[in-house]
């Protein structure tokens, strides 16, 4: 039996104490209690229950990371197994199998036939911060390139990466020296105006064309060490660039020795319908940044990389609890859940995604419907003609859809993201699909 979302007051009154202490002793983050003021008590599968009672589907997965769904029981047994042995005893330092156990495990995983090593970290900017000393370490060469709306953490070293949002830079000048940005190949909205499902190669060719021409005219390629990028950006808007898009970019990269750094902390660990996103358009990186996902809720990250560029003296990176024991022992539970549920992930994905099409003809404000497997997004515009960005729209569909039960995310200027945990199953998906269109005839009331 389904049980299905029911608000009844949102926030409740329970809530709002906890909202309103949470502002007085907490820093400000990026919470909403406008839109989303759910305080959760627990979660269970796609579902999660509030302090006064209010049950939600999660359509958000705790922001990407609860992909194989909240208190997995397998992934709270392996938890409690590891922590009733030791929860913790720093591989900086030390050793443990399991840690070598899961190593092995994403290494097997990870596109490219080359040897490779894994280092951990705790979140995805810590990775991306490890990934930039193994490229500086490994090949010598200190300048990057990323993309403009990308995201790859707040910290301040990727922060210089990260090209998502003004504000998330606000204040914070100077970043890291040494990181220049290209345009995505956004295929519904970029900046020649091409039409880029219609003409997916001449988009490519333009992004590239920008590499060559403009930006190594003044930054030397051979000082270039990588190439940053999510093969579905995450936060600028899940957007899925044109299939052929990065097997371009590995030819053009491989000419000047360039490194691909492939940063998959939000759309990695089965989220597209493989275990990888890159899978999907067939190129081998050299780094995978993980993350979110891969702990089953508890902090864990890192990079699987290319032997050759790997670390090779005591000291040069280290971290206290990267790769802590508990949250490894629930990364291997979560590897092989996520595995045997890809087949499954790509069958409901494609229905989503279906349903969002049919939505998109349906409503002139939704101006377009993208995603591969559970990373789906619709974009919110005030005409399909103009494509002008519709921001107020989004923010309150968002609401509308917590008061009755969904939670939703925003991500990029004006988009929906819909990523619920990987074992939501069609008729989940037909009720959330029932809220969300609800909200936004609500919302453009």
């Amino acid at each position: 039996m389904v049980v299905r979302p029911n608000v009844k007051e949102l926030p409740g009154p329970k809530a709002r104490e906890v909202i309103e202490r949470n502002f007085k002793y907490l820093a400000m983050t990026t919470q909403d209690p406008e839109n989303l003021p759910i305080v959760i008590e627990r979660g269970e599968g796609i579902r999660v229950y509030d302090v006064d009672g209010n049950v939600f589907y999660d359509f958000a997965s705790g922001v990407g990371v609860i992909n194989v769904g909240h208190a997995h029981p397998r992934v709270v047994e392996a938890i409690k197994k590891q922590a009733e042995k030791f929860t913790h005893y720093s591989l900086t330092d030390f050793f443990y199998e399991n840690a070598v156990v899961l190593a092995e495990k994403l290494i097997e995983l990870a596109p490219g036939d080359f040897e490779k090593k894994v280092v951990y970290s705790n979140s995805g900017a810590e990775a991306n911060e490890a990934a930039m000393k193994l490229v500086k370490y490994g090949t010598g060469r200190k300048q990057f390139l990323a993309f403009y709306h990308a995201f790859h953490g707040r910290t301040q070293a990727v922060l210089s990466l990260t090209a998502s949002k003004w504000v998330q830079q606000d204040g914070f000048f100077p970043t890291m020296p040494g990181v220049t940005h290209i345009p995505y190949p956004n295929p519904y909205r970029n900046t020649w105006g091409i039409d880029g499902y219609d003409e997916p190669d001449e988009l490519i060719n333009r992004v590239l064309d920008f590499i060559e021409e403009y930006v190594f005219r003044h930054v030397p390629p051979h000082e270039v060490g990588a190439i940053f990028f999510e093969p579905i950006q995450g936060e600028g808007g899940y957007v899925v660039p044109p299939k052929n898009f990065f097997k371009e970019l590995k030819k053009f990269a491989d000419e000047y020795g360039i490194l691909l750094a492939d940063d998959e902390v939000q759309m990695g660990i089965g989220r597209t319908g493989k275990f990888w996103a890159i899978e999907h358009f067939g190129v081998e990186p050299d780094l995978i940044q993980f993350g979110k996902a891969i702990g089953g809720g508890l902090p864990l990250a890192g990079v699987v990389h290319r032997k050759e560029i790997s670390f090779d003296k005591p000291g040069r990176h280290a971290t206290t609890f990267g790769g802590n024991p508990v949250a490894i022992a629930a990364g291997i539970e979560v590897v092989e859940i996520v595995k045997e549920l890809l087949p499954h992930v790509q069958e409901v994905g494609d229905y989503l995604h279906k349903i969002l099409e049919e939505l998109k003809e349906n409503y002139e404000v939704i101006g377009d419907a993208r995603g591969l497997g559970l990373a789906q997004a619709v974009e919110i515009v005030k005409s399909k003609d103009t494509k002008e960005k519709y921001p107020e729209l989004r923010d309150r569909i968002v609401g509308e859809a917590a008061k009755r039960g969904l939670v939703l995310l925003g991500c990029g200027d004006n988009s929906i993201r819909f990523i619920p945990p990987l074992i939501v199953t069609k008729e989940e998906i037909d009720i959330a699909m029932e809220i969300f269109e609800d909200a936004l005839k609500a919302a453009l009331k």
